[in-house]
């Protein structure tokens, strides 16, 4: 009998089986490109501004333009309300979400510019940063910034010795056997890495397998990100 029939999940979900998703394109209409992303119940908004010139002067880059992310989660996305402000979480992922989608955006084209993307999380149960990905990479589409192809990203999760897709809150918190591991991973739609994270401890074995299910399950959300930009007329 396969691990997929034999681990059970507090959801129910099978082993490599992303929750529901929803994706939304121009959902902010003084943005100039925004979209929605949804894994069940944790849902991200990302706003794009720009290209525009870089202010401060002495931060512009002349050689190419700058990416500027800022996620922030909202204080009622989660049970216990969040202080209002950057944290260092905060600050954290939206570096790191600059990271996972630097190399896709032809920055190039901008010199002395800077594309500004804003991402705010308005209800949280995991993978807040791998929504905020998705909904990012739409909302870029979407605005018309110049982009060599989509990234997608999901959160592999190791609960014990089974590794599983799409990590949601009770899972993140798993305390049985070894505990749990999250592998946020975040790849192009040609299959390349742009981000990947590693929180816990995994065997070289497990993570190429991780990189595995996450390159199968990307796919399954690049088609849901195509699909609404497409929708729109958004698709570059």
């Amino acid at each position: 009998m396969s691990a997929a029939k034999i681990f059970k999940r507090p959801d129910g979900r099978k082993v490599d089986e992303i929750r529901p998703m929803k994706a939304k394109v121009g959902i902010i209409p003084n943005a100039d490109g925004s979209a929605m992303f949804q894994f069940g119940e944790t849902i991200a908004v990302a706003a794009v501004y720009g290209p525009k010139k870089m202010h401060p002067q002495h931060s512009q880059n002349p050689e190419k333009g700058t990416l500027r992310c800022n996620y922030n989660m909202i204080s009622f996305s989660v049970t216990e309300r969040i202080r209002p402000g950057p944290s260092r979480r905060s600050m954290e992922i939206s570096k790191i979400t600059e990271w996972a989608l630097e190399p896709i955006v032809m920055l190039d084209d901008y010199p002395n510019m800077v594309v500004d993307v804003h991402i705010n999380i308005l209800q949280a149960n995991a993978s807040t940063r791998c929504a905020g990905i998705n909904a990012a990479a739409m909302a870029l589409a979407h605005a018309g910034i110049p982009m060599k192809e989509l990234v997608s990203s999901v959160s592999i999760g190791k609960l014990d010795k089974q590794l599983v897709v799409d990590v949601n809150k009770k899972e993140e918190d798993w305390e049985e056997g070894e505990g749990a591991t999250d592998i946020p991973i975040t790849m192009t739609n040609s299959g390349k890495i742009t981000h990947i994270q590693l929180d816990g401890k995994i065997t070289t074995k497990q993570l190429k397998e991780a990189v595995e299910l996450a390159r199968e399950a990307t796919k399954k959300i690049y088609e849901v990100q195509k699909n609404a930009l497409k929708e729109v007329g958004g698709e570059k």
